[in-house]
């Protein structure tokens, strides 16, 4: 009996001291106690980002190398701290700083000290290093942005904080990730993984080699280059015709939903959010409350879309059957209701489908929206009829892209009006203002060029999209599985003749491009803004659509100019020009184009913060107006002649005289 006793216990021991062994040897070395343990010293090895190109391959963002000095604040000894400021260009109190954080989240883990020293600082504190004891300088690769343009589109990296850290333990403090454009949307893919090699101490805190062979040491992946859908000569052609404006472009190709340009101002120089200065130069940028220039317009302003909208009205009373194209409506400057009346400028009147269009009727298109709404007994089954085709263009709600940021814009259902008057409290004259693109209509840019491509492809589109190639991989399916619409594919082309007539005998004739066929819509949206507590009206924004060739697209575009008076003053223009860009890579309306880049709209972005009364009515005097107004209004007043074929309609501008 002793004997087994005695021999149980033997194999008893064994077992302990095996299961001890393995301990030590197999779970104690776990890479997660790895980085707790102080007598090992972890190296990072950043891999290369990945490059960005745009559509052509044309190199848009590259890398540059840059040095950080590093610390493990238990490793810190005893130094001379003004020496090492001065070399550092900080003082003491940012060294404190400093130090006191990193040693909060890790005593023992490597921290970014200072980070992107310039090769000069780099080579001058790369001598005296060894004075410091606890700090090295550790290489990686900073972005080097090869354009000025584009910064919306393409974005760019900034240090991670600790939100990001605690969300994905593959960051640690003073690791870069991306903050905005494709930096941030393509991160994982941009990126690569991080290679690593853990060195050996020994009790004077010498490097004794790679712990335990190397065995836990990786090797860096690099990051994938990606290839863009963006032109960047339409990029910048953009950006250069909205100089001095505020706005947003958005060029989509019909054919697959590729972003041809991207375009948002006031923009910046994303070299600025480069480096050392970057976080100085992003304050300046983000306290900029009058440009907003991180603010991408294009993406993230929702405006009332004005009357491109009415081109979905049409569509929708052709595919409820509540209109024909041959219905006419008379428009006595403007539609008569329940004592109010949304007016209307002069045209010829009664007008069918056709030169509803191209004359941009208001009574017209109040007529088609009240059938539509007035088809069904209780106007909300009407409503959320056609609350349901125009979301089927993709309005309404986020378009379920790979763009950064973005908005759902809205577009009411039943409900919105339940709640504003009541259940069946309401009709089809309480939300007239939705025949015309205003009331509780908003549209961001990418909506509206996203519904004009559909329009172009006679009802479907595909999802519109940053991403063309990335190496290495496949593009996401659902950025080549076409959306369709709730309309008839036959219902379109009435429209599209409409939107052609628009360039031909309408309100984008002074717009016109020889030799190419453009569709387009004009739109003017109403503005208004609160100056302290009291809503009041600004200068129109101008709103324009368009897409060409006629019968074979291969652009569509949407144009917001904030405050820009009218549609064709300046997005009809800037879309004209867009699109012969594109098609042609040449310029003939040369005048358009010097129109745009010698007139400014940043007397009208300053109105709200003047402190001086702004606004023109039938009170105003010649000398309350400013130079640029008064030039506005005497252009509008020869145009509004212009365009009009009523005699009566010419006289009564013509008594407008300044």
């Amino acid at each position: 009996m002793r004997r087994f006793l005695l021999v149980g216990a033997i194999a008893f021991a064994g077992i302990i001291f095996i299961l001890r062994l393995f301990y030590l040897q197999v779970y104690d070395g776990r890479i997660d106690d790895i980085f707790s343990d102080n007598a090992l010293r972890k190296v990072y090895d950043y891999p290369k980002r990945g490059f960005v190109f745009d559509r052509y391959g044309e190199l848009l963002v590259s890398n540059q190398p840059s040095y950080d000095v590093m610390f493990i604040p238990r490793e810190v000894k005893p130094l001379d701290t003004l020496e090492f400021c001065r070399l550092l260009k900080i003082d003491k109190e940012r060294f404190k700083t400093i130090y006191e954080k990193a040693y909060h989240y890790s005593p023992w883990l490597p921290s970014v000290f200072i980070p992107h020293l310039s090769k000069e600082d780099y080579a001058s504190l790369q001598e005296k290093m060894r004075k410091f004891e606890g700090f090295y300088i550790q290489k990686r690769s900073l972005r080097h942005y090869e354009t000025s343009i584009g910064a919306n589109v393409l974005g760019d990296i900034g240090e991670v904080n600790d939100a990001i850290i605690e969300r994905d333990p593959y960051y640690r403090m003073g690791d870069l990730i991306g903050k905005q454009g494709v930096e941030i949307s393509y991160e994982k893919t941009l990126r690569g993984v991080k290679g690593l090699k853990v060195i050996q101490k020994d009790r004077f805190n010498r490097d004794l080699g790679p712990y335990k062979d190397g065995i836990y040491d990786t090797l860096p992946k690099p990051g994938s280059d990606i290839t863009i859908t963006i032109d960047a000569k339409l990029q910048a052609y953009g950006e250069l015709l909205m100089s001095n404006k505020h706005g947003g472009i958005i060029a989509i190709e019909p054919s697959s939903g590729e972003i041809l340009s991207m375009v948002s101002t006031p923009t910046y120089n994303p070299n600025l959010l480069v480096g050392r200065d970057r976080s100085k130069n992003f304050s300046k940028l983000y306290n900029d409350s009058i440009n907003k220039p991180l603010y991408d317009r294009g993406l993230q302003a929702m405006y009332p879309p004005g009357s491109p909208f009415k081109i979905l009205n049409a569509l929708i009373g052709l595919q409820e059957e509540v209109v024909t194209t041959e219905d006419r409506f008379y428009c006595n400057h403007g539609y008569s209701y329940g004592g109010r009346k949304m007016g209307c400028h002069g045209h010829p009147s009664p007008l069918a489908m056709n030169g509803g269009i191209y004359n941009s009727c208001n009574a017209y298109f109040a007529n088609v929206y009240r059938r539509i709404i007035d088809k069904h007994k209780n106007p909300a089954k009407g409503l959320d009829i056609w609350s349901n085709h125009v979301k089927s263009f993709g309005l309404g709600d986020y378009l379920n892209n790979d763009l950064s940021v973005g908005q759902p814009g809205k577009i009411p259902t039943s409900k919105t009006y339940d709640q504003l008057y009541g259940k069946n409290r309401w009709g089809s004259t309480f939300n007239l203002s939705n025949s015309i693109g205003q009331g509780e209509v908003l549209t961001t840019p990418i909506q509206l060029a996203n519904m004009t491509a559909a329009i172009a492809n006679r009802g479907y589109y595909y999802t519109p999209h940053i991403i063309k190639h990335i190496e290495g991989q496949t593009i996401d399916e659902k950025y080549t599985t076409p959306h369709h619409t709730t309309i008839d594919k036959k219902h379109f082309e009435p429209i599209v003749q409409g939107m052609f007539d628009v360039y031909n005998y309408g309100t984008a004739s002074g717009v016109r491009i020889n030799g190419i066929e453009i569709c387009g819509k004009t739109g003017t949206a109403e503005n208004f803004v609160k100056v302290n507590g009291q809503r009041m009206q600004l200068t129109d924004h101008s709103i324009f659509i368009a897409f060409a060739p006629k019968d074979d697209p291969k652009i569509a575009l949407a144009v917001f100019v904030e405050n820009g008076y009218w549609g064709a003053r300046f997005a009809g223009k800037i879309a004209s020009l867009m699109i012969e860009k594109y098609l042609t890579d040449t310029i003939t309306r040369v005048d358009m184009e010097d129109y745009l880049l010698k007139h400014t709209l940043e007397h009208e972005y300053a109105k709200p913060y003047s402190g001086k009364p702004f606004g023109i009515n039938k009170n105003t005097t010649l000398e309350q107006i400013s130079e640029p107004e008064y030039l506005e209004l005497k252009e509008l007043l020869k145009q509004l002649n212009k365009k009009s074929r009523d005699p009566k309609v010419i006289k009564k501008n013509q008594g407008l005289n300044l």
